[in-house]
C-alpha cells in the first residue's frame, strides 16, 4: 500500500532553482510528496543519479536524504499536475531577444506555456507558485489565464522568490536571510500564503518569513539583485580610478565597508558580475521603468549593467596594450570560466565575453576551470579562432605569454605559480581579475603582475 502524503507538491522546472529548493523541502519535509517535473529526459535522469545535473556544494547529500523516499523526478508533466496540491512554476524566463522590450524584458513564453498546461491538465482546486524571476504584475497575467477555465476549478497565485547564491544554494536553502511571500489580500490569497508558510516554517524560524502582497513581492527580487549588482559595479568605477592614482581599491573598499551604514559585502572589485540575474533583472527592471515613463529611473539602473560592461572591455584592453600592443598567435591561458566559485554555471560570465574578443584579436587561449568546461564550449560553440580546454592549470599555463584569473576558485590561490613561470614564455604575464592571488610573491617569483584596482607590479 503506498504512503499518504499530507500534501502533494509539484515543482514545473529541473534546474539551478526548482532541483536545489524542492530538494531541501523534500528533505525537511517527509509529510509531502515533492515531484520535479521538467521536459528535458536527460537533466532527469541526471537528478536520479550521483552525477546532477548541476554542481552546488552538499547538493547531492540533500537529494540522498529524500530520493525514493518523498523526493521524486519525472518528466510526466501532465500526470504531476493532476496529482498535485501545490506547484512550483520555475521556468526559465530569460532577457528577450525579439520583438518590442528585446533585450531588456523578460521572454516570458515558457511561462506562459506552463500556465496553460496547468489549465488545460488541472482537474482541482491548486495554489500556483510563482518561482521564477518576473516582472511585476505578472501574477494578475497568470490568474487571468488560469481562472479563465469553465470547470470549476479555482487558482490561487502566490509569489515566492528566490534568494539563493550560486555556490552557496544548499547553506542558502537551509540558512536563509528571509524567505518572502506575497499573495491578493484577500481571505483566500491569505489563506493560500499561510499554506506556503506552513511549508517553510517546517525549518526556517517564524521571524524569518516575511509576507507581503503579491506585487510588493514580485517586485523585491528584482530590486534585492540590482542593488548587489549596484554595489558590484560603484566598486567597479572606482576600481578603474584606482588604477590611475595608485590607489589600492581593496584598501578604499575596507575603509568603505567599515561604514556600518554600507557594509563590505559585494565590495570586491573584479573582472564583473555575471550569472543568470543580475543583467537580467537589472534590464527588467529598465524595462519596467521605461513602460511607466520613469525614464530617468531606467536610466539609473542601465548604468550599472553598462559599467559592468566597460569593465570588462578594460580587462581586455589592459591584457592587449601589455602585451606589446598585439596578442595574435600568443597563448593566454584563462583560469576559471564560470562566473564564480563553487559552480559550473557559467551564465553571462564576463569570461564568454573576454574570450570571444581574445579570440578575434588572434589569440590562442587555452580555458581550464575544475567545473565549467563543458558548459564553456557550449557557450563557445561557434566562436572562430586557436581555442583550447583543458583540465589541467599547468597544462593550460604551459608556453603561454600570459596568465587571465577569471574566476576565484581556491584551487588557483594554491598553484606553484614557480612551476608555472618557469613553463611560460617570458617576460610571463598575470592578470588578477578577481584579486585572489598574493602579488608580491608573484612579483618576486618573476612574473608582471596587473591586478584589477591596484598598483602594478611590473619588471620591465
Amino acid at each position: 500500500m503506498s504512503k499518504k502524503f499530507a500534501k502533494n507538491i509539484l515543482c514545473i522546472g529541473a534546474g539551478y532553482v526548482g532541483g536545489p529548493t524542492m530538494a531541501m523541502i523534500a528533505a525537511k519535509c517527509p509529510q509531502y510528496k515533492v515531484t520535479v517535473v521538467d521536459i528535458n529526459r536527460e537533466k532527469i535522469k541526471a537528478w536520479e543519479t550521483d552525477k546532477l545535473p548541476i554542481y552546488e556544494p552538499g547538493l547531492l547529500d540533500v537529494v540522498k536524504i529524500a530520493r525514493g523516499r518523498n523526493l521524486f523526478f519525472s518528466t510526466e508533466i501532465e500526470a504531476g499536475i493532476r496529482e498535485s496540491d501545490i506547484i512550483f512554476v520555475s521556468v526559465n524566463t530569460p532577457t528577450k531577444t525579439f520583438g518590442e522590450g528585446a533585450g531588456k524584458s523578460a521572454d516570458l513564453q515558457y511561462w506562459e506555456k506552463t500556465a496553460r498546461d496547468i489549465l488545460k491538465t488541472a482537474e482541482s482546486d491548486k495554489i500556483i507558485v510563482e518561482k521564477s524571476t518576473l516582472p511585476v504584475r505578472t501574477a494578475s497575467a497568470m490568474e487571468r489565464i488560469l481562472n479563465s477555465n469553465d470547470k470549476g476549478i479555482t487558482f490561487d497565485v502566490v509569489s515566492n522568490p528566490e534568494f539563493l547564491a550560486e555556490g552557496t544554494a544548499v547553506i542558502d536553502l537551509e540558512y536563509p536571510d528571509r524567505v518572502l511571500i506575497g499573495s491578493r489580500e484577500t481571505e483566500r490569497g491569505r489563506r493560500a500564503r499561510q499554506e506556503i508558510v506552513d511549508i517553510f516554517a517546517n525549518w526556517v524560524p517564524s521571524d524569518k518569513i516575511i509576507t507581503s502582497n503579491i506585487w510588493s513581492s514580485e517586485l523585491s527580487k528584482l530590486v534585492s539583485n540590482a542593488f548587489l549588482a549596484q554595489r558590484v559595479s560603484s566598486i567597479n568605477s572606482i576600481s578603474a580610478l584606482c588604477e590611475k592614482t595608485e590607489a589600492d581599491v581593496q584598501e578604499v573598499a575596507r575603509a568603505v565597508g567599515f561604514d556600518t551604514r554600507i557594509g563590505g559585502k559585494f565590495l570586491q572589485a573584479s573582472v564583473g558580475f555575471g550569472g543568470s540575474c543580475f543583467k537580467k533583472d537589472i534590464l527588467n527592471l529598465v524595462y519596467i521603468s521605461e513602460s511607466f515613463g520613469l525614464n530617468e529611473v531606467a536610466e539609473y539602473w542601465e548604468n550599472v549593467v553598462r559599467i559592468n560592461e566597460y569593465q570588462e572591455k578594460r580587462f581586455v584592453k589592459k591584457i592587449i596594450q601589455t602585451l606589446f600592443n598585439t596578442i595574435a598567435n600568443k597563448r593566454i591561458a584563462l583560469f576559471g570560466f564560470a562566473f564564480k566559485a563553487n559552480t559550473g554555471d557559467t551564465r553571462e560570465s564576463p569570461a564568454i565575453y573576454i574570450t570571444k574578443q581574445l579570440l578575434e584579436e588572434h589569440a590562442h587561449v587555452v580555458i581550464t576551470d575544475p567545473k565549467a568546461l563543458d558548459n564553456a564550449r557550449i557557450d563557445l560553440t561557434g566562436a572562430e579562432g586557436t581555442l583550447e580546454y583543458e583540465d589541467d592549470p599547468y597544462k593550460a599555463a604551459k608556453d603561454a605569454h600570459a596568465v587571465a584569473v577569471l574566476t576565484e576558485w581556491d584551487l588557483y590561490r594554491t598553484l606553484d605559480y614557480n612551476r608555472i613561470f618557469e613553463s611560460m614564455e617570458k617576460p610571463a604575464f598575470i592578470f588578477d581579475g578577481r584579486n585572489i592571488l598574493n602579488h608580491k610573491k608573484l612579483y618576486d617569483i618573476g612574473f608582471n603582475v596587473y591586478p584589477i584596482g591596484k598598483p602594478e607590479l611590473t619588471r620591465i
